[in-house]
């Protein structure tokens, strides 16, 4: 079993001039209990010769770059690799994201899914004193989440990072990823900072970058997934988005929420569906008049439908279907609209026809003409 410490740069602001443009979580990466303990004596060595008597911390060497370099020079010659998550939040589409609890809930999912997807069997260590409680965040989301038929293995720890070096040492290479990635933190250094560190790193992973259906396809750990209905259903969504809006106000809204569907489902390990409520709050924070879910469901969901868009619906919320089970969703929505109103047209149809004796017929109107030949048959 891999040992993981896990440490983040960065918080949940969008106020990127002031408060950063990325999100980070970085992973240190060791093989077992013994390298733990050789790792952690060896980094003791550099913690005395560089920061004496306090902690390996990041935000202590500041933009000290030849500080950093120096130390990091040092620890890249110790045994271990690194997993991190880089979250640009220019990127992120929907201004929900905003929200503190849902710009948690997409980073917890993507972390999730990535980090257990890459080791599913892992001992995560995390700081039990995150400055903005992302890690406290996340291990909630894997005790209320993590499916052992998923996954072999994993055992989640809150420590103090002061009684472990190794959790020290995460959030000196989250802030030095911090240093190279976010706009807020560049320099003519960040470029030194990434070569010294690349030959550790294992796994870094970008976010958002351009979906595809490869993507998803190779992303998907739920059991269920079906490539075949995931080909057709994503890609009538991408075709969409290509085309464009032309400045029409209810196709922009009809890209907007396939686009925020489409990341919300991509950093979800599970393809769970999306609520109503989390969608109305991100379409609707920047709208001068907020959109009521009546609209929503007849000109966003219901037109998209028209247009091929393939989305599966339940009392959950919806989601792009990636399963039978999911199309088997759509279907019994489908079954408890359609037949039941049928069956009420019909009954009021023959109704009139009785009372007329047959010559009057509610559906002999040319507009009717699919309906009436739907129900004589």
């Amino acid at each position: 079993m891999r040992i993981g410490f896990a440490d983040e740069f960065g918080n949940n602001s969008f106020e990127f001039e002031t408060q950063g443009s990325h999100f980070i979580v970085a992973c240190i990466l060791v093989k077992d209990a013994e390298q733990v303990s050789v790792l952690e004596n060896q980094a003791e060595n550099i913690r005395k010769k560089h920061f004496q008597t306090g902690e390996i911390k990041s935000n202590k060497v500041a933009t000290n770059h030849t500080r950093r370099i120096k130390i990091l020079q040092e620890l890249i010659e110790l045994e271990f690799s690194i997993f991190a998550v880089v979250i640009d939040k220019r990127d992120l589409f929907g201004q929900g994201f905003k929200y503190k609890k849902s710009f948690y809930k997409f980073t917890n999912n993507l972390l999730y899914k990535e980090l257990f997807r890459t080791f599913p069997e892992l001992e995560l260590n995390v700081d039990e004193h995150g400055t903005n409680n992302f890690m406290l965040e996340f291990r909630k989301y894997v005790e209320k989440n993590h499916q052992r038929t998923l996954f072999s293995g994993i055992e989640f720890n809150q420590i103090n990072s002061s009684s472990s070096i190794i959790i020290q040492i995460a959030d000196f290479i989250a802030g030095t990823i911090g240093y190279i990635f976010d706009e807020s933190k560049e320099s003519e250094y960040s470029q030194e900072f990434y070569n010294l560190i690349k030959p550790k790193i294992s796994v870094l992973n970008n976010f958002p970058r351009k979906l595809t259906v490869a993507e998803f396809n190779e992303s998907a750990v739920d059991q269920t997934y079906d490539s075949r209905i995931a080909e057709v259903s994503f890609q009538r969504i991408f075709d969409f988005i290509e085309k464009g809006s032309n400045g029409e106000t209810q196709i922009n809204d009809q890209i907007t929420f396939l686009k925020l569907l489409l990341w919300l489902q991509r950093a979800n390990p599970r393809s769970s569906y999306v609520s109503t409520g989390e969608i109305m709050r991100h379409l609707n924070y920047t709208r001068d008049k907020p959109m009521n879910e009546e609209f929503f469901r007849s000109k966003i969901i219901g037109n998209l439908r028209d247009k091929g868009i393939i989305i599966s619906s339940s009392p959950k919320g919806y989601k792009i279907p990636t399963s039978s089970r999911d199309i088997d969703s759509f279907g019994r929505h489908g079954n408890r609209i359609i037949l039941p109103m049928l069956n009420r047209i019909n009954e009021a149809r023959n109704a009139i026809k009785l009372i007329s004796l047959n010559e009057l017929d509610i559906l002999e109107n040319p507009i009717y003409s699919d309906l009436k030949n739907l129900l004589d048959k």
